[in-house]
């Protein structure tokens, strides 16, 4: 990681779009290709499992984690998949204390992961999703990641994904999370990869301030691997303490 300071990581989204670039080509090593580019310290992948059958992890997760050092959160509940509802969780340098797996409501099957870290600089809850399609189903899947948040145990929160929301302020199905996260009106268009227009995937962080550098990863590779591009971010955890003190000021 190219950051100084102890607390400083950096962080990344990335729906790999079960492994089929821009030019329909299934390649699970050409997303990995993009993952070593990201040389991210977490990272929240979408759509990392086929999404029939046994549901079986599309990547070569020993190969990543010998070239990355980012292993895998155990959030499966089959031995053949890398995530729950396709959303997988990797990590460089914690331990993982514990780990939730939450179902979303909607009309679609949806879920998201939350995993609870102890990292160098303190610990860290991180929560990867992936929303529905429909805005009244993203504002419900919302509440359901709030009520979550509030029922645990109180540290810094990562809030990081596909959250397929591309519309801002009142007509958008993320505005529930203004009250304690990062500004939800920006974020970098990702979305289609070959030609951005819409910020679809986001990072996000409370208390605020910890966040920063937000930036599409537009290499040529990563522009046809996936129909999105990886979304990046700078995290500060050592300033988590300070941020607090200045939301209660």
């Amino acid at each position: 990681m190219q950051d100084a300071g102890p607390g400083a990581l950096r962080v990344a989204s990335y729906n790999v779009h079960k492994c089929v670039g821009t030019d329909n080509r299934f390649d699970p090593e050409r997303i990995a290709a993009v993952i070593r580019e990201l040389d991210a310290d977490i990272l929240a992948l979408q759509e990392a499992d086929r999404r029939f059958g046994r549901r079986d992890g599309l990547l070569d997760l020993a190969a990543l984690e010998r070239d990355t050092g980012l292993r895998l959160v155990p959030v499966a509940v089959t031995a053949h998949s890398h995530g729950w509802h396709g959303n997988a969780l990797l990590v460089r340098n914690a331990e993982v204390m514990a780990v939730h797996r939450l179902r979303l409501p909607g009309g679609e099957p949806r879920g998201a992961v939350a995993a609870e870290l102890e990292l160098p600089a303190g610990r860290l809850r991180v929560v990867a999703a992936h929303l529905g399609l429909l805005r009244r189903h993203r504002t419900q899947q919302v509440a359901a990641l709030l009520e979550h948040i509030a029922s645990a145990e109180d540290m810094p929160t990562l809030l990081l994904g596909d959250l397929n929301e591309w519309r801002t302020g009142a007509r958008s199905g993320l505005r529930a999370l203004e009250r304690d996260f990062d500004r939800i009106d920006f974020g970098p268009a990702t979305f289609p990869s070959g030609l951005p227009m819409l910020g679809l995937d986001r990072i996000l962080c409370q208390p605020r301030g910890l966040v920063s550098g937000l930036a599409a990863h537009q290499s040529p590779l990563a522009r046809m691997a996936s129909d999105h591009l990886p979304l990046t971010a700078r995290l500060d955890l050592s300033a988590a303490g300070t941020a607090v003190l200045a939301a209660a000021a």
